[in-house]
């Protein structure tokens, strides 16, 4: 039968304080004969406790009740019960308890390092939810939003994100650290603000600052900030894990990469390193064929540097490929780079006599409006 948890923030005041100890050690897993050892109680009054505790809060079943303490603090992963005594760890935004924050990496397959140590995430579908929830910014992200996040139109039998959230939380606590880093607040869950640092908040970062060096004029700079940003990523994004959200969001995150790559051979055009420029167009063109704004910006590279013929050939493997595979002809602005290529127009091209190049053929002024509206 399917658990449920209390919409509300969970709170835990309305219950006596044996019934806090009995929801504290349920939280711990223990089973009614345990508990009452472990309380001085016979089983048949800790049966009692419980029902009565699951009337109180509203709750459906056992599995509700863990979840519960755990929401409500009674319980801290890894570390048994909390005393109504004791005070809870302070969370800032220096991290849990003052410690080094977590990392979280999604620009690839999803890991998260504790002190530089991995942690076990668990299954894929599990991984989805904390990628959903890392990718909330902050944002406290309810049962129903996890749901369609991670499961879309095929929603589990059960209520298993509560259970997922326990899970991630045992697994996310780490080290000797005192606290989970996923919380409950306003009606769902989150990410402790600042306990964890997540490579594509980070890269958002990277990309204001190359829009900030862009408008100074700063190439050397947006050129430095583009390769940070790149180092980010180590494969697909989100690679393998399940759900809508992840599906797009690999997308996203793709076509953001590709953005940033061509920002920075854009300004590596402009700063004359053709040579880096003209290989790394080679290789990402290669990896995204039907990408033509690639395509175009080879093509001019390679014009550029008196390389008419590979310009010219560059073109008939794009029109080729996307008549292949998409049954389409180029775009108007790839058939006007190609047009201008065999017409000379160097003036249509964007280029300019170089300055202090002896032998160059044009300095390129590459064209950035799609680069800018992708960034």
């Amino acid at each position: 039968m399917p658990t449920t948890v209390t919409t509300e923030r969970p709170t835990a005041t309305s219950l006596a304080q044996q019934e806090r100890k009995v929801l504290a050690a349920v939280g711990c897993g223990l089973r009614d004969d345990e508990i009452g050892a472990a309380l001085g109680l016979p089983e048949g009054a800790v049966a009692e406790h419980l029902a009565r505790i699951l009337v109180k809060l509203g709750l459906r079943d056992r599995a509700a009740a863990i979840v519960h303490a755990f929401d409500c603090g009674l319980v801290v992963p890894g570390r048994g019960p909390r005393t109504q005594s004791e005070r809870p760890v302070r969370r800032t935004a220096a991290g849990r308890a003052g410690g080094a924050k977590m990392q979280i990496s999604l620009l690839g397959p999803l890991q998260a390092w504790q002190d530089g140590r991995p942690l076990n995430l668990g299954h894929p579908r599990q991984q989805a939810v904390l990628a959903a929830l890392a990718l909330g910014a902050g944002r406290s992200l309810s049962q129903q939003e996890l749901l369609d996040d991670v499961w879309g139109m095929e929603p589990p039998a059960g209520n298993v994100v509560p259970v997922y959230i326990y899970r991630l939380r045992k697994a996310l606590r780490g080290g000797d650290a005192p606290g989970s880093v996923i919380e409950f607040a306003r009606r769902g869950y989150q990410l402790v603000p600042g306990a964890v640092d997540v490579d594509v908040a980070r890269m958002e970062e990277l990309v204001t600052g190359i829009g900030a060096a862009d408008r100074a004029g700063e190439p050397a700079e947006a050129v430095r900030l583009c390769a940070q940003a790149l180092e980010l990523f180590r494969g697909e994004p989100l690679a393998g894990l399940p759900g809508p959200l992840a599906e797009l969001e690999r997308l996203r995150l793709t076509e953001r990469r590709i953005a940033i790559v061509q920002r920075k051979l854009e300004w590596q055009l402009r700063l004359g390193q053709d040579a880096e420029a003209i290989a790394e167009l080679f290789a990402l063109s290669a990896a995204h064929p039907l990408n033509e704004p690639l395509a175009a910006m080879l093509m001019r590279a390679l014009y550029r540097n008196g390389r008419q013929a590979d310009a010219l050939t560059v073109f008939d493997r794009a029109r080729r490929r996307l008549a292949d595979d998409l049954g389409v002809p180029p775009s108007r602005m790839l058939r006007r780079t190609h047009q201008m290529i065999l017409c000379g127009d160097e003036a249509g091209l964007g280029l300019t006599p170089s300055a202090g190049r002896p032998g160059g053929r044009g300095r390129v002024v590459m064209g950035r409006r799609n680069i800018d509206d992708a960034l």
